[in-house]
């Protein structure tokens, strides 16, 4: 029998936006802040530009945007 995958990859990391700052919580519970002033795109994208992002294998990267966060 065959074994199927998804295409969609899970997302591991939670990512906020709260007072000026990105929050990326990893699954270990560690959290990084980034403040929004480094991306200035990101600071004034709207919440659909903010939600629309995936995790990549070195951090995360803002599909509307073309913005790319390391982790």
């Amino acid at each position: 029998m065959p074994l199927f995958s998804s295409s969609k990859q899970e997302k591991k990391v939670k990512v906020t936006f709260a007072n000026g700052l990105l929050f990326v919580e990893k699954p270990d519970g560690k959290q990084q802040a980034f403040p929004l002033e480094w991306f200035p795109k990101l600071m004034n994208a709207t919440d659909e530009e903010r939600e629309d992002w995936k995790q990549t294998a070195t951090g995360i990267h803002f599909n509307a945007l073309d913005i790319d966060v390391a982790l």
